[in-house]
C-alpha cells in the first residue's frame, strides 16, 4: 500500500476539566474509506474539529500528503482541501439551496454575483446527488433533514475536496437517500480521495469500508487495515470495553390497562384518522418510512400541534391538550427526534437542561429558586445515566449527542411522567449507550409507565418493542404483536403499494 495521505501524528486535546484526545495517532490512504469508531464521547467528533481547523490540538499535529499542518482555523483547513459533513448541519436556512452550495465561492460577473451560473453549478450538483426535484432557489429550510444532508454534501464536492468526513452521515436518511449516499461515497473512494466515516452503524462499516479505527475514552485503541477477519462482536467489545451479546437485551413483561387512547384523531401530517392504544407497561412502536407521519402524529397528541379532528384519552379522561407544557403536567412528555434545534438550550448548562421543567418542584415557598437542589438532582441522574460530563455546570452543546439524550431523559425522569414518547431516541448514539437506553425504558415500562418509540430503524422496533405500528403516507396501515413482527412484514407494510 502507498503512504498515507491522511496521518494523525500524538493529538491530544484538552478542555477545561477533560482530556477529549490523549496522544491519538492513526493513518488513512487515498482511495479508503476509513471508519472511526466508538461510544458517544470517545473523542470522534473532537478529531473531525481538530482536523476541520475548529478545535485546537494541545500537542501533535497531523500530516497531509507528507506535509505537516497545525491548522488554527477552520479557513485553513478548507484551504488544503478538508471538508466536514456534520450530524449536525451547518447550512443557512434563510438562504437558497444554490447560495449554500457555492457559499464562499459565489461566481462573480463585473462585481456581481452570477446567477445564471450561480443556477447552472447547483443544477449540476443537484443532478450528480440524484436530486433533481430540488430547485436550486428553494429556500433550505424548505428541504427536508435528510435533503439538507445531500446539500452539505453537494458543497463539499463543490469544493473539491481531498478529504471528505462524514459524521453520521445516514442518521436522518431515508432509504432511497441513503442508497445514493453510498454511491456517491463508493464514487469518492474511486477517485482517490480520503474518506472518514463515522458510523455507529454496524451494517454499513462492513459493507461501505476499508478500514476501521476504534476510539475509547478519548485514546486510540486499534486501526484494522482490513475487515476481512473482524467481526461484529470483536469490534463492539473494542468500542465499549467490554462483551455485549445482545444490544437490545429485550425483557418480556406482562401489559396492564389502558392508559392512553388515540380515537379518529386528524390533523397536519396525516391523510385519515388514526387510531390505536398503548397499555401501562407496554414499550409500543411506532415504524415507517421518513415521511411517514409517525412524528406528526404524536405531535398531535402531545399538543406541539392542533388536531382537525378526534380525541385523546389519558388514564381515563377524555385530553384536549392545546401546548406541550399542559401534556406535561398531565404526565406525557416527548423527546423529539432534532435534540439541537428541539430538544435542548445549546447554550445552557447540563443543570438548567435537566432542571427545565422539574424546577417548580425545587422551589421555596413556590416562589424562590433552589438552586443547590436543582445541583442535587443534576448530580444523581449523573450518577444514574451514566451521564459523561465535565460536570454539572458544563454547557450541554459541548456533550456528545448520546450524552445530551441521556441529559433530556433525565429532564422527564425528573417530572410526573407516565408515557414517554422518545423520537428516533439512538439517533446518532454509539452501541454502549443505546444498551443504556433500551434499559432505561424497560425500566420504566417495569415500573407500569408506558413508552411510545418512533423510530424508522427496523431492527430496533422489532427488538424492543411489544407491538408495532406500521405508518405509511399519513396513515396507520397495521399494529403487529412482537412475535409477528418479522422485518420483512413491517417493511412490506411500511413500503408504497
Amino acid at each position: 500500500m502507498t503512504d498515507p495521505y491522511l496521518r494523525f501524528d500524538g493529538i491530544s486535546v484538552e478542555f477545561p476539566g477533560v482530556r477529549a484526545l490523549d496522544g491519538v495517532s492513526f493513518a488513512a490512504h487515498a482511495g479508503q474509506v476509513h471508519a472511526l469508531m466508538g461510544e458517544n464521547g470517545a473523542g470522534k467528533s473532537t478529531l473531525l474539529k481538530v482536523l476541520s481547523g475548529v478545535n485546537r490540538v494541545t500537542e501533535g499535529a497531523l500530516w497531509l500528503g507528507g506535509e505537516r499542518h497545525v491548522f488554527a482555523n477552520a479557513r485553513q483547513a478548507l484551504r488544503q482541501g478538508i471538508a466536514i459533513i456534520y450530524q449536525e448541519l451547518t447550512l443557512s436556512p434563510n438562504l437558497s439551496v444554490a447560495e449554500n452550495l457555492l457559499l464562499g465561492q459565489l461566481p462573480a460577473r463585473r462585481g456581481f454575483v452570477d446567477r445564471r451560473r450561480m443556477r447552472d453549478e447547483a443544477l449540476r450538483i443537484l443532478r450528480d446527488l440524484g436530486e433533481d426535484e430540488i430547485h436550486p432557489s428553494t429556500k433550505v429550510r424548505d428541504l427536508s433533514i435528510g435533503q439538507q444532508q445531500m446539500i452539505e454534501i453537494g458543497r463539499a464536492l463543490l469544493r473539491d475536496a481531498k478529504v471528505i468526513a462524514f459524521d453520521e452521515p445516514t442518521s436522518s436518511l431515508s432509504v432511497q437517500e441513503t442508497r445514493q449516499l453510498k454511491r456517491i461515497v463508493q464514487r469518492l473512494r474511486d477517485e482517490g480521495r480520503v474518506v472518514l466515516y463515522v458510523t455507529h452503524r454496524m451494517e454499513e462499516v462492513f459493507e461501505m469500508c476499508d478500514a476501521v479505527t476504534v476510539f475509547r475514552d478519548g485514546q486510540h485503541i486499534r486501526t484494522h487495515d482490513s475487515l476481512e477477519a473482524l467481526d461484529h462482536d470483536t469490534l463492539v467489545s473494542e468500542m465499549v470495553g467490554r462483551d455485549i451479546d445482545d444490544v437490545y437485551g429485550y425483557r418480556a413483561r406482562k401489559a396492564g390497562e389502558e392508559l392512553m387512547a388515540i380515537d379518529a384523531i386528524d390533523g397536519k401530517g396525516l391523510s385519515e384518522p388514526v387510531s390505536f392504544s398503548v397499555r401501562r407497561g407496554e414499550v409500543f412502536g411506532l415504524f415507517g418510512l421518513v415521511g411517514a407521519g409517525r412524528s406528526e402524529l404524536m405531535r398531535l397528541v402531545c399538543g406541539v400541534e392542533r388536531p382537525k379532528s378526534g380525541e385523546v384519552r389519558f388514564a381515563g379522561q377524555p385530553r384536549h391538550f392545546r401546548t406541550p407544557g399542559e401534556a406535561i403536567r398531565a404526565g406525557i412528555a416527548m423527546c423529539p427526534e432534532d435534540r439541537k434545534s428541539q430538544g435542548i438550550f445549546p447554550i445552557a448548562s447540563v443543570t438548567d437542561n435537566l432542571n427545565v421543567s422539574c424546577r417548580r418542584f425545587y422551589k421555596r415557598w413556590g416562589l424562590f429558586r433552589q438552586p443547590s437542589r436543582e445541583l442535587a438532582n443534576t448530580r444523581e441522574y449523573i450518577d444514574r445515566l451514566s451521564i459523561k460530563t465535565p460536570g454539572p455546570r458544563t454547557r450541554i452543546s459541548t456533550l456528545s449527542g448520546g450524552n445530551q439524550q441521556k441529559v433530556i431523559l433525565a429532564r422527564w425522569l425528573s417530572e410526573e411522567i407516565e408515557l414517554f414518547v422518545m423520537d428516533e431516541p439512538t439517533r446518532g448514539i454509539d452501541v454502549g449507550a443505546r444498551r443504556d437506553i433500551y434499559t432505561l425504558l424497560y425500566d420504566l415500562a417495569d415500573q407500569g409507565k408506558s413508552v411510545v418509540v418512533i423510530s424508522s430503524d427496523l431492527a430496533e422496533v422489532s427488538s424492543i418493542c411489544d407491538r408495532i405500528g406500521v405508518m405509511r403516507d399519513g396513515a396507520l396501515v397495521d399494529v403487529v404483536a412482537r412475535d409477528e413482527a418479522t422485518p420483512e412484514r413491517l417493511l412490506g407494510l411500511a413500503l408504497p403499494a
